[in-house]
């Protein structure tokens, strides 16, 4: 039924959806139950220590025998840059201020380290069906690593010349992450973020510049967005919106609420929250400190001086400096169990194939 079955043999997964690896919002408990219903499910890694990762691995495997992605970051490390993050710290001093913080107390550093031989062996040990990767690739000599554990390998692309350089360099699957994607941009040979393509130009373009399968990513949620990237030549979906609010998400109370009431024009792409632009449902620090500004530390370091805003706020119910990553499709998003979900998406689009044919 399905127009293009090379993600599903490849993966071996019931459907050709797979489960955006969403930092924050997804851990063992909606990777199992998207597995459940029939997707890839992700788990995003980046912010997970080795021991924290190995862990969440076991729990997944006790529950489900189905294929699972290991999820990393590959940015370059850039050192915290004492002067920037003091100026930043002022820059956000009035917020302190308000919440009765005081800006000399030690905050800890923000956690979001690039792929490294700790996590390889981890993979090596845990021999996830694939590993994915946002940025780019590692060392060359860690993807020989990932893949001679017998992961299959595959990253993000926002432009062409990415993709091209993503198949060259070992990918074994791309991933086309159009602008409307929420969270990060997985940019790594561009950083102008005015330039990239929305799924709908870009994923024909990738599919006709590799050989490898392509993953359309961005603005997708429902059975007609999955058949329209059929249509546009992909060979499966990846989707996080959707499942932001079903119960096993992680995401808090107000943010919920805050993704329940967002619209079509309520994301904005933005460097204040990491330092790195991503997509979210502007708050109040993006609206008045951004949403991009040339103050924002290097990423991951603009987080630092938020995390303890962050903290204060949300003790109040309100998510003014809570990262709240989402893609443009949001307000499609429904409150049903993720399993479910899943199989509504793989019918709806299934649905839409027959018509078609028919």
């Amino acid at each position: 039924m399905w127009p293009d079955r090379r993600i599903i043999d490849l993966f071996k997964t019931e459907f050709p959806i797979v489960l955006a690896p969403m930092a924050g919002a997804v851990d063992a408990e909606l990777v199992i139950a998207a597995a459940q219903g029939g997707a890839l499910g992700s788990l995003p890694c980046a912010m997970l220590t080795a021991e924290k990762a190995r862990e969440q691995v076991n729990i997944i495997r006790q529950r489900v025998t189905a294929p699972l992605n290991m999820n990393f970051f590959c940015h370059k490390a850039v050192d915290a840059d004492p002067a920037r993050e003091a100026g930043w710290k002022a820059r956000l001093g009035a917020y302190y201020k308000e919440l009765g913080i005081d800006p000399a107390a030690p905050i800890s550093a923000a956690n979001r380290a690039p792929f490294d031989e700790a996590m390889c062996a981890v993979v090596e040990e845990l021999k996830p069906e694939v590993v994915s990767f946002h940025f780019g690739l590692p060392d060359p000599a860690l993807v020989k690593r990932v893949k001679a554990a017998g992961s299959l390998v595959m990253s993000s692309a926002t432009i062409v010349k990415e993709a091209i350089w993503l198949e060259e360099n070992g990918a074994d699957v791309i991933i086309a992450q159009g602008a409307e994607a929420g969270g990060h941009r997985g940019m790594f040979l561009t950083d102008n973020i005015a330039e990239q393509p929305g799924t709908f130009a870009l994923v024909p373009q990738v599919v006709d510049a590799v050989k490898v399968p392509v993953i359309a990513a961005g603005g997708i949620a429902d059975g007609r967005g999955i058949a329209a990237a059929f249509a546009l030549g992909a060979s499966g979906v990846q989707i996080g919106s959707a499942y932001l609010r079903c119960p096993e998400s992680k995401v808090i109370g107000p943010v919920r609420a805050a993704l329940a009431q967002a619209h079509d024009d309520s994301t904005v792409i933005t460097n204040v929250m990491t330092g790195r632009p991503a997509r979210g449902v502007a708050n109040r620090v993006m609206r008045e400190v951004g949403p991009i500004s040339p103050d924002a530390p290097a990423f991951p370091h603009a987080a630092t001086a938020l995390g303890p805003l962050r903290a204060a706020a949300e003790k109040l119910g309100k998510v003014d400096f809570t990262n709240l990553w989402a893609g443009q499709a949001v307000r499609m998003g429904r409150e049903m169990p993720a399993a479910e979900l899943t199989r509504s998406l793989a019918g709806a689009a299934l649905a839409r194939f027959g018509a078609l044919g028919g």
